[in-house]
């Protein structure tokens, strides 16, 4: 008989251990690890799953066109790169009541109408609630099934009859194989669990979605090797106190990473936002110092946001530096570069920035709208509501060229603007002006002239 053996695991990474650790060697967690027991016989059952039987060249195997099935809700067949693919295994993250759950009713209401019957497996919720769920959304569906279990070989059982168009596992923490003893939402359940689901959907060619719980840290919480295995990973984005939420591609097999689609929070559930960037310009105040508007592009789509900052005088000894949608750091340097190469006296000021919206931008071409609304907050100059600001800042001063300028400035035309300060290399570069007058500037003493004018 095989012996069954007790380990201890790091719930955070997998790192396994004989023997109970405060800090795991691996990831540096604390307090992480949890002793769990294997069965070596088990776990070999469980491994042999979806083994291949015959080995192919390359140029025999059909089937390589990229097939996608669209949900229905533009948004989200945008981060999945155009729709879904069969056998794609796509894992959604969030904090706890931002709209995973509800996003996903709304996409099998719409997939369930044009393929067919969808298969929704709750293992947090009883049918009850999702019926009330369901009823705010104002759907009613007979081609929606509801399964509440969380035996995953049951869930492949009953899919393997039904043959839904796709499969929803809400949530992957709560789902658990029999052939495993530790407790559900252990690093060797989700692991498990997540490996038999995957080979099933690639075996049927079933589209799975698995809702998966997020850390405080805002990770996915189990291993790391959760989100190796899926071929897609969303995450929610967006402040409580904002209606907007934000759907972000972090990986994707088939599409760009990267990627938003944005959503509006209503009563009646969440909705579309064809064009994010009237949304986020919409209640900019006129003639406020300290505000700009830049150009980001978010995987394959330009998205101009408005930028703001307020520098004040500090009553402190040590002056305070905040930043909300964007990289903290990021705006230490732009600060330090302020000081040292455009003579600004900043050490006795707090410095504040923030994105509107709750968005948050991970480029660095937002450096230049960044410094141009902390030298028109500093000097109480007013932007002109009607130029936009894009370009990477250097260490010395430079302001460095980006990507995709001719994208960012037709949106800006389509919106309305009229002047874009960005910088000199992609000024020269550029084929047309598309009605726009174009400032290229060489450095943060050229752009400084500009917001002087």
């Amino acid at each position: 008989m095989s012996k069954i053996k007790s380990v201890f695991q790091c719930q955070a990474c997998g790192y396994s251990s004989p023997k109970w650790l405060g800090k795991c060697p691996d990831c540096g967690a604390w307090n992480s690890f949890t002793e769990e027991r294997q069965d070596p016989k088990a776990l070999k059952s469980a491994n042999r799953m979806g083994t291949s039987t015959e080995i192919q060249p390359l140029s025999s195997i059909s089937g390589g066109k990229d097939k996608r099935v669209h949900t229905g809700i533009n948004e989200l067949d945008r981060v999945l790169g155009g729709g879904l693919v069969d056998g794609a295994m796509v894992l959604i993250g969030g904090d706890p009541g931002i709209g995973k759950s509800t996003l996903i009713l709304q996409a099998l209401a719409k997939l369930a109408e044009r393929t067919g019957k969808v298969l929704y497996v709750s293992g947090e919720e009883s049918p009850e609630q999702i019926k009330l769920r369901a009823e705010r959304l104002s759907i009613n569906s007979d081609r929606i099934m509801l399964f509440p279990e969380t035996v995953v070989e049951n869930v492949i059982a009953a899919a393997a009859d039904m043959k839904p168009a796709a499969i929803v596992i809400d949530s992957i923490q709560t789902v658990y194989t029999e052939e495993l003893t530790s407790a559900p939402g252990s690093v060797g359940q989700i692991r498990e669990s997540a490996a038999k689901l995957m080979f099933f959907a690639k075996k049927a060619a079933i589209p799975v979605f698995l809702i998966g719980h997020v850390t405080k840290e805002g990770a996915i919480a189990g291993p790391r090797v959760l989100e190796h295995l899926v071929d897609t990973v969303l995450y929610f984005e967006g402040d409580r106190g904002h209606t907007y939420r934000i759907l972000r591609t972090v990986k994707n097999r088939f599409g760009s990473t990267n990627e938003i689609g944005v959503f509006q929070m209503s009563d009646d559930g969440l909705r579309e936002v064809d064009n994010p960037s009237e949304l986020f310009l919409s209640e900019r105040p006129l003639h406020a110092s300290g505000s700009t508007v830049i150009a980001s592009i978010e995987g394959t789509r330009p998205l101009l946001v408005e930028v703001q900052a307020l520098v004040s005088p500090t009553n402190f000894g040590m002056p305070r530096r905040t930043s909300m949608g964007v990289d903290f750091n990021r705006v230490n340097l732009l600060i330090a570069v302020l000081e040292k190469k455009a003579g600004m006296t900043l050490g006795g000021m707090d410095v504040f920035v923030n994105i509107v919206g709750g968005i948050k931008i991970l480029e660095p071409a937002a450096d230049l709208g960044v410094i141009a609304a902390i030298i028109s907050s500093f000097r109480e100059i007013p932007i002109d509501t009607k130029t936009l600001f894009f370009g990477e800042v250097g260490l010395s001063g430079e302001v460095r060229a980006v990507a995709q300028a001719e994208t960012r400035l037709k949106e800006a035309a389509k919106i309305g603007f009229k002047k874009a300060v960005i910088p000199k290399n992609n000024a020269d570069r550029l084929k047309d002006d598309l009605g726009l007058t174009i400032i290229g500037v060489k450095d943060v003493e050229d752009a400084i002239e500009q917001i002087r004018t």
